[in-house]
């Protein structure tokens, strides 16, 4: 099987780790070979400014300060990770990218969507998924799951109140209307195996 770039996406609680794990397993059952990453982080260099963005006050960074932080972790990320594993003829099923940036950074907290593409061309020479699932649970379900999830000790976002996560998942469906060719919109409130079999299946089909 080639290698094909995909993404996970989606609000705090929505299950992309699990279906990141799920949907490699399933591949590699098939004989493709896999490499699952995450975002911040994924390299050694992106990792260190994982725990920039992920600790300390919800104030700790600007919006502007976290995009930048972003692009910089994607653009070591990509370079160290994604782009060679790609190039290697393998998958690369990433938990969290660009779209995180601009649904996050971009439609909760304003920064403009082409500063973040531009920051993305630079940084990351402009790297996009061959298919995007975002996971969509209700806000309130994704806040009971990380919470679980944290045993109580949430990050800088996820502590972010129900209306900035609101923002956020409006701008996921946001990009999903602007890219129907890329990114597919997923209801991750059901059966973790049923959501596995649905991303299967539109990436084999």
């Amino acid at each position: 099987m080639p290698g094909r770039f995909v993404t996970l996406e989606g609000g705090e609680g929505a299950g992309k780790s699990t279906q990141a794990r799920a949907l490699a397993a399933a591949l590699e059952a098939r004989g493709a070979r896999v490499v699952v990453t995450r975002e911040p982080g994924g390299s050694e260099g992106a990792e260190a400014i994982r725990g920039l963005l992920l600790s300390g006050d919800t104030s700790r960074w600007s919006a502007r300060s976290e995009a930048l932080l972003f692009a910089a972790a994607r653009a070591d990320h990509v370079e160290r990770v994604i782009a060679p594993a790609l190039a290697d003829g393998a998958w690369v099923i990433c938990d969290r990218y660009l779209d995180s940036t601009r649904a996050y950074q971009g439609g909760a907290e304003g920064i403009d969507d082409a500063a973040i593409l531009s920051l993305h061309a630079f940084g990351a020479r402009g790297l996009m998924p061959d298919r995007t699932f975002v996971l969509q649970v209700p806000v309130v379900e994704g806040e009971r799951r990380a919470h679980l999830r944290d045993a109580g000790v949430a990050d800088r976002f996820a502590r972010r109140g129900p209306a900035f996560h609101e923002r956020v998942a409006a701008a996921f469906r946001a990009i999903a209307a602007a890219e129907p060719d890329r990114v597919r919109l997923i209801d991750a409130a059901r059966a973790p195996e049923a959501i596995t079999a649905d991303l299967l299946s539109d990436l084999t089909s």
